[in-house]
């Protein structure tokens, strides 16, 4: 028998980048808009991420993509996915 080798779907986000608190930690906020089930009025919800940036080269205003990871420390689950370079 062989093993068989599992996917996992890892969440992926798009946001900007609130403040860097520590080194290689971001606080990255996400918005999304949704509608009210009853009054059918759009309106936004604005969650914010600890995101770890390895390479330390994200600032504030700056936009970023990041993804699931394992726990790396208390708060940060998020791993920044840096742009790949051709």
């Amino acid at each position: 028998m062989q093993a068989k080798k599992s996917t996992v779907n890892k969440r992926k986000f798009k946001g900007t980048v609130r403040s860097s608190p520590g080194n290689k930690t971001l606080v990255v906020s996400v918005d999304t808009v949704v509608m009210h089930p009853k009054y059918l009025k759009r309106y936004k919800i604005t969650k914010r991420y600890h995101v770890h940036d390895e390479k330390n080269q994200f600032h504030e205003g700056d936009a970023i993509n990041f993804v699931e990871c394992r726990p790396l420390s208390k708060t940060k689950r998020w791993r920044v996915v840096y742009p790949t370079t051709i």
